[in-house]
């Protein structure tokens, strides 16, 4: 029998893993909050875009506004499902398909940020699965059609890491990395706490300098200043990682071992990151822009809480400076409030 199975969030990485597993043939509902996009997919059904002729697509999709979810739940209750919302937005949106879900049932985060301590606050542990993704630089602007400005990850990188908080290979993870696969690469991590910091430096060297910069990723990455502060966010934020225990991953093709000594002054450690970071433009297209800087061209809130903001609270816990970081979160702040706007020079002094 064929699960049936929500993706609450059907923004850009929601609506993009849930156009996929519906052309599989999965039996997919899209949940989500926003009424025009909701309504686009109703009627013309979910657009996808990408690098190669394959990865663009329109599959009709069974979508459904967050209104309508006690209604729909009425043909039955959901095997498991995906949560795909801003980190923000973890807790009432589990409590909200948590009573739609079988008794067995499960939630997925599929998620930046940590949020399976959330989840759990809601459904408890052993209903709560994490699924990290990895380099997938999905977007969406426009009702209906979401949009991938990199590359398949294919064998070369794999996308989708899917684990358990307990560390151990269960046959569900096994089951949600073989289905997800469709999209991308998957594969099942006995290392989620430190697959999910290990992607906490990645965004956390990324989206805040798009959000405070105004640029996309190829123009932060091309300048020099910004490039630099980058690889200061993403070192400091290796440091507080391995001060908590965590067995960090290769973070953005770069040792995170190398991205700490970048940032405590190692010019060689420096001279190699910058590198990578240089190669790696040429993976996506000039057009890409993280996450929280598609946040802040929409006027949204943003996740600076969830992402440096951890960094930064974390460090605090455990009396490591992490100027870098905690600059940043306050620049975001700023901007957030209206009080300066988004371009380089909001990244200058710290």
């Amino acid at each position: 029998m064929t699960d049936k199975i929500a993706i609450v969030g059907a923004g850009a990485l929601g609506g993009h893993v849930g156009a996929y597993l519906t052309k599989a043939g999965h039996d997919i509902t899209l949940i989500d909050p926003w009424p025009e996009h909701v309504n686009h997919m109703k009627a013309h059904g979910l657009t996808l875009e990408g690098a190669t002729e394959p990865e663009c697509f329109t599959v009709p999709v069974k979508a459904i506004h967050i209104t309508e979810l006690q209604r729909a739940a009425m043909d039955g209750l959901f095997d498991f499902a995906f949560v795909a919302m801003k980190s923000y937005d973890t807790v009432w949106a589990t409590q909200m398909i948590a009573q739609y879900l079988k008794p067995e049932g499960f939630c997925i985060s599929l998620q930046n940020g940590i949020n399976e301590e959330r989840m759990a606050s809601v459904v408890g542990w052993g209903k709560t699965v994490g699924c990290i993704a990895a380099k997938i630089a999905v977007e969406i602007f426009e009702p209906g059609l979401v949009r991938r400005n990199v590359q398949l990850g294919g064998a070369a990188h794999t996308v989708f890491r899917i684990g358990e908080p307990h560390g151990r290979t269960t046959a569900r993870a096994e089951k949600i990395a073989e289905m997800i696969s469709c999209a991308d690469s998957a594969k099942v991590t006995n290392n989620l706490w430190g697959e999910r910091w290990s992607k906490l430096v990645v965004n956390c060297m990324r989206n805040p300098v798009s959000a405070a910069s105004g640029l996309g990723g190829n123009a932060n990455d091309t300048d020099p200043n910004i490039r630099r502060l980058a690889i200061r966010l993403a070192g400091e934020a290796v440091e507080v990682g391995l001060a908590l225990g965590y067995e960090l991953e290769e973070t953005y093709k770069m040792d995170p071992m190398d991205l700490m000594n970048a940032m405590r002054g190692d010019a060689d450690a420096m001279a190699k990151c910058e590198q990578t970071i240089l190669d790696n433009t040429s993976t996506r297209n000039n057009d890409q822009r993280p996450s929280m800087g598609q946040d802040m061209v929409k006027g949204r809130r943003t996740e600076i809480d969830y992402l440096n903001g951890l960094i930064a609270d974390k460090a605090r816990e455990l009396g490591i400076a992490v100027p870098a970081n905690d600059g940043i979160v306050t620049a975001v702040r700023r901007i957030e409030r209206g009080e300066i706007e988004p371009s380089p020079e909001a990244l200058a002094g710290f």
